[in-house]
This record gives structure tokens, C-alpha cells and sequence, in this order.
């Protein structure tokens, strides 16, 4: 999405998502020299932030351990059917799926977090693996109903790795790697 579209749009809705202000500072950083228009855009943004014309949203201050534990699980089944076929699975569809017919376990501090995930790997892990195998079978079993569809936040041709690096950075922001833990 361009700068001018993400200024048009935050003006006209009245605040500035998160995944907006990432795609502004992508834009931004990746971009050695904007078009007058580009910075004019920048500028009213700006100023709209300035004015109070335009809010942004703040981070969300709570997460959902039930999506870490299913996007889990989806990425090494997934990653197993397509080592050992010609399949290409979306791990967006997958965890959607999966996460729809499962309990949410919020939690708001860090120790919250991992009672939730503690609770879940001992309550819960069965009906997530279950949750998730049913969910990668309806989807290898769908019919291709609309393939011009565009899932939420990427462009069409994406491999699972884009995938998953889409959705942590929007479901676990602040995720370290050396941890070994999502």
C-alpha cells in the first residue's frame, strides 16, 4: 500500500493502526528518496497526528497464548505435508481454521502468559493437535473457490515463511527468538 492511500485512509477513518504505522516505516526505511508527494503525504500525517485529526491505535496490551500454541503446531504440520508432498498449504487458512473452534486464553503480564500456556500444553494440547489436523484436512480438501482472494495484510504468491513472519509480527511483537518458546 502506498504512503498517499495510508494517509487517505487514516484521515478518513480517524486513526493510524499499528500494521499502518509499520507499513509507513517499511515504507519509509526501504525507500532512499520519496516523491514530493510521498513526503507531502508524511507531512499532513504528521500534522493530523499533531492536531489530534488523526489517533494512533496503541499496541494491544494483551495476548491470545491460544494462538502462539496453534500457530505452533500449524507451522510444524504443515512444514512435515509439504517436506513430503507437492502441497502448499496457507498457514493463515490453517490457524484460522483451528483457532475459530478453540478456546481463547488471554492473558495480560508475562506470567499470566505462561499459566495460560502451561494450562494449555497440560489441558488442552490434545484438542489443539486434533483442532489443527482437522483444520489442514478441510483445507486440502476444499475446492478453489475464489482464487483471487488476497489474505489480510500479504500479496498473492507468499511462502509460508512470509506468512508466518506476518503473523508474529502481529500476534507476538515482542517474541524473542533464543527463548525457544512463541
Amino acid at each position: 500500500m502506498s504512503i498517499e492511500k495510508i494517509v487517505e485512509q487514516a484521515l478518513q477513518d480517524g486513526y493510524l493502526t499499528p500494521a499502518m504505522e509499520a507499513e509507513v516505516g517499511r515504507i519509509c526505511d526501504n525507500a532512499s528518496d520519496l516523491s514530493i508527494e510521498e513526503y507531502m503525504s508524511l507531512d499532513r500525517l504528521m500534522g493530523s497526528l499533531l492536531t489530534g485529526e488523526v489517533v494512533a491505535v496503541p499496541r494491544k496490551q494483551f495476548i491470545n497464548v491460544m494462538e502462539e500454541l496453534v500457530l505452533t503446531e500449524v507451522i510444524a504440520k504443515v512444514a512435515e505435508i509439504e517436506a513430503s508432498s507437492e502441497s502448499s498449504l496457507d498457514v493463515g487458512d490453517i490457524t484460522a481454521y483451528a483457532l475459530n473452534r478453540l478456546p481463547p486464553l488471554y492473558a495480560t503480564t508475562e506470567e499470566g502468559a505462561n499459566y495460560q500456556r502451561h494450562r494449555a500444553k497440560t489441558e488442552l494440547q490434545e484438542f489443539i493437535s486434533q483442532q489443527v489436523a482437522k483444520a489442514i484436512d478441510r483445507y486440502l480438501d476444499q475446492p478453489e473457490f475464489f482464487p483471487e482472494r488476497q489474505a489480510l495484510g500479504k500479496s498473492a504468491g507468499s511462502d509460508v515463511l512470509s506468512q508466518v513472519s506476518n503473523l508474529l509480527q502481529v500476534y507476538a511483537p515482542s517474541f524473542e527468538h533464543s527463548t525457544g518458546e512463541l
